[in-house]
This record gives C-alpha cells, sequence and structure tokens, in this order.
C-alpha cells in the first residue's frame, strides 16, 4: 500500500467515525469537516479533482453546521435538553 492509499484510507476511515459521532458533541462535527479537507487533499493528490471539490464543499457544510450548533441551536434529530 502506497502512502498516499493509506492517507486517503485514513482520511474517509476519520470521516466515517466523526460522522457516526456527530450526535454525540458538536466537536465531532468539526472533526467532520477537518476530516473532509484531509479528504480533498487526497483527491488532488490523486487526481480525482472532482471528488476533491465535493470534500470541500462537505467541509464548508459541515463546519457552517458546527458554528450554528455552538451559537446556541441544537443538533437536528436531538432531543430538546441535550447537545
Amino acid at each position: 500500500m502506497s502512502g498516499l492509499t493509506a492517507f486517503g484510507l485514513f482520511a474517509v476511515t476519520l470521516m466515517v467515525i466523526f460522522y457516526s459521532l456527530e450526535h454525540r458533541n458538536s466537536w465531532f462535527i468539526l472533526g467532520f469537516a477537518m476530516s473532509c479537507i484531509f479528504g480533498s487533499i487526497y483527491g488532488f493528490l490523486q487526481g480525482a479533482w472532482p471528488f476533491s471539490v465535493l470534500e470541500l464543499v462537505w467541509s464548508a457544510v459541515a463546519a457552517k453546521r458546527w458554528w450554528s450548533t455552538r451559537r446556541g441551536s441544537k443538533l437536528p434529530g436531538t432531543p430538546a435538553g441535550s447537545s
């Protein structure tokens, strides 16, 4: 396995882990956003620029969601009174 492939595997693994934990704490949303940036870097290095652009969009969406939750909005689908 090349270093680039290992980096891509690492990035996608982080994305799955952070995405699955988003409902627990808003910091996992930020982790997801950052792992999307890693995925984008991987895509650009591999030459798959459409994948990279989509990962950047996902990162921006997740960062906006994180910012919204940090400012007091609750996560969608979470019960009232939980964060």
